[in-house]
């Protein structure tokens, strides 16, 4: 297989990329292929590739202990809420 083989694989049009998505997920999940371009009107546009590393699951209290809130937070709701409708306090 040459180069331009290669390159034929890794490039496919929008349409073929909508179509197979779920393989193509795969197949660079699976090693298949490391890179696949995906172009529009024979342009390249976008490029899927693995992720290093799964991003960290959005941890709910993960700043718990680390501030305080102040009794007096809702003090100012009533100004917060002027400046969003009209605009000004």
């Amino acid at each position: 297989m040459d180069a331009s083989q290669v390159l034929a694989m890794a490039t496919i049009n929008m349409f073929e990329a909508k179509s197979n998505l779920s393989r193509l997920v795969d197949d660079i999940e699976q090693g298949r292929e490391r890179e696949i371009i995906i172009a529009r009107n024979g342009k390249p546009a976008a490029r899927l590739v693995a992720m290093d590393e799964a991003p960290a699951p959005l941890r709910i209290g993960a700043a718990k202990g680390q501030f305080e809130v102040p009794e007096c937070i809702d003090a100012h709701n009533d100004i917060v809420a002027r400046l969003f409708q009209d605009g000004h306090a």
